[in-house]
């Protein structure tokens, strides 16, 4: 995707594809203990949708498999519209062996052949750049990399098609984009024991199968990208004990049997994780049972409302303020005064502070000053006194909170995460955190947590990278499943923020296009326009439901993407400007 379309805004920028309304429901089941239900199928029973065409009469070659390619988008019918590309001898191929996402451009050439091909065969190569692949379970996994397929191709009747080709599916991200959706699936954080999200996709046909096809995806566990940072209270062994169904009033019915023995906690993590992940396809009620009796017995019908509780994710409070640091200082962003010093330690020129990070509750300040010959961290109170925190190093990153605040990283030198524990009174301790996975990829140049704590994005080598954070109950913190995102479309990135638990914001050094959205598996690439903006930026803000910032040469500008937004700036005349939203 080469721009962000008109219309965009600040509440979707995170996702890669508009949800589609689950369709109506069809079939009867016994469910026990109620009557009168509707089976909400698998996606194994089809929908007889529209197909897109099929191979054009006297197409060459070429033009044949480039049709194959473009067909291969819809999954519908096992891939019914791509099969129409194939001759009898190709029938056994197999689609669903894997999913190739490809970029836009591909090529169909004819390969250098050592001998002169018969005049009724031959054979054609797609040749493009792979973005990633799909997995079984629905996850997108990053994986650029150059392909070539070659297929062969026979003339029947006088007509080319496909006879020999191998397994799986090649889809470019345009109509990978078009015939899948995205769904948020809820997984368990086990340490702070709330609920985290995974990114996954679904064929949007049938739509019926949708809530089906999601009970499925929690079954199969967290993705490869949540290895060892996320849990599910569902059991390996867990399955459906009867299809998912809807009751005549309303409520989706799942029904699971081999659970194993829940306590009222993990009963109501399980809820979330289903009902949450539910009404990630417009499902409103949801009746959970194991083996027939309800998870919750004193409330049978559960809706969104009655588990978003347990959510991981924790927004900024909306009366904290944005901050900059500019010229040593801390700084306002907002109010009467943009750009006037803070009161207190912080803004007075106490410290010469070079970045800093709130709270999500603006309790809590952390600073990293510059004094002769090392940086240094401070914690404190947004007004109050700063104390300083036993770490050494040349350079630190701008600090970054858990959710809890609990928790404040840095990176020392560029190679080494440092966590600081606060305890409720304010005092502090080092601890440790496994970052060797991190590091063995270059320099740390920034580092974000999530606001939901699970994960981190950061800028390693001048790449976007994300991964997990696994914490285990005796506190060892590592950072695992490290991936690189984007790295030919980003080209060097200077800095990276979250924008919600699913997509970051970028700035990178390409005048061309210096501002970016990412989906954290790196699906999604969205350019932020990037009008009135002065390239090279150097820092980046971002937070749910807020206006997006950077800082160029001129100062902070901001960017709400209304229709006809463009960047706007908020603070002029401070070159070293890094804003900051609270977390």
């Amino acid at each position: 995707m080469t721009g962000v379309r008109a219309g965009v805004r600040s509440r979707v920028m995170a996702a890669v594809a508009t949800l589609l309304v689950v369709a109506g429901l069809a079939g009867c089941a016994s469910v026990p203990q109620s009557s009168s239900v509707q089976v909400l199928r698998k996606v194994t029973d089809g929908e007889a949708p529209v197909l897109p065409p099929g191979p054009v009469d006297g197409s060459n070659p070429l033009d044949l498999v480039r049709g194959f390619v473009y067909a291969s988008g819809s999954s519908a019918d096992r891939h019914g519209a791509a099969r129409r590309f194939l001759s009898a001898e190709a029938t056994g191929w197999d689609d669903a062996s894997g999913l190739t996402v490809l970029d836009e451009q591909f090529d169909t050439v004819y390969p250098p052949a050592p001998t002169e091909p018969a005049a009724d065969t031959t054979t054609v190569r797609i040749r493009g750049n792979r973005v990633g692949t799909l997995t079984p379970a629905g996850a997108f996994q990053p994986d650029e990399a150059p392909v070539e397929v070659d297929v062969t191709v026979v003339r029947r009747d006088g007509q080319w098609r496909i006879s020999r080709l191998p397994d799986g599916v090649l889809v470019r991200l345009s109509d990978f984009r078009s015939n899948y959706r995205t769904v948020k699936t809820y997984f368990v954080d086990p340490i702070r024991r709330t609920t985290v999200t995974d990114l996954r996709y679904l064929p949007t046909v049938p739509a019926r199968a949708q809530a089906s096809r999601t009970v499925e995806l929690l079954l199969a566990g967290p993705s490869s990208a949540l290895a060892g940072a996320a849990v599910s209270q569902l059991p390996p062994a867990a399955r459906l004990r009867s299809n998912v169904a809807q009751s005549p009033d309303g409520a989706v019915i799942v029904d699971l049997t081999q659970v194993g023995d829940l306590d009222e906690q993990a009963r109501r993590l399980l809820a979330a994780q289903i009902v949450l992940s539910l009404s990630e396809v417009n499902v409103g009620a949801v009746r959970v049972l194991i083996d027939g009796a309800p998870l919750l017995p004193e409330r049978t019908d559960l809706t969104r409302d009655d588990v978003a509780g347990l959510a991981a994710e924790v927004q900024p409070r909306a009366d904290v303020p944005g901050l900059l640091v500019a010229g040593g200082r801390v700084r306002q962003l907002t109010g009467a005064d943009p750009g006037a010093p803070v009161p207190g330690p912080a803004g007075n020129g106490a410290f010469d502070v070079m970045s800093a990070a709130t709270t999500a509750d603006g309790q809590r300040l952390a600073v990293i000053s510059r004094e002769p010959g090392r940086q240094r961290l401070l914690i404190g109170t947004p007004e109050g006194a700063l104390q300083g925190v036993e770490l050494g190093a040349g350079s630190m990153t701008r600090p970054s909170w858990t959710p809890t605040g609990a928790e404040v990283w840095t990176v020392l030198d560029g190679a080494v995460v440092a966590r600081v524990l606060v305890d409720t009174g304010g005092a502090t301790r080092t601890g440790q955190v496994n970052s060797a996975e991190l590091a063995a990829l270059g320099p740390i140049q920034d580092l974000r947590l999530s606001r939901d704590g699970l994960r981190v994005a950061a800028v390693v080598g001048g790449r976007l990278v994300t991964a997990a954070v696994a914490r285990t109950g005796d506190g060892e913190v590592a950072i695992r499943n490290v991936r690189r995102l984007r790295v030919a479309d980003l080209g060097e990135v200077v800095a990276v923020d979250w924008r919600a638990a699913e997509s970051v914001l970028v700035v990178s050094k390409r005048t061309d296009r210096p501002v970016s959205l990412v989906s954290v598996d790196g699906l999604s690439w969205q350019l932020v326009p990037s009008s009135n903006l002065t390239p090279p930026l150097q820092a980046v803000a971002a937070a749910p439901s807020r206006p997006l910032l950077v800082a160029d040469q001129g100062g902070v500008w901001s960017f709400s993407g209304g229709e006809l937004d463009t960047w706007r700036r908020v603070v002029g005349g401070m070159p070293d400007a890094v804003p900051l939203y609270p977390g």
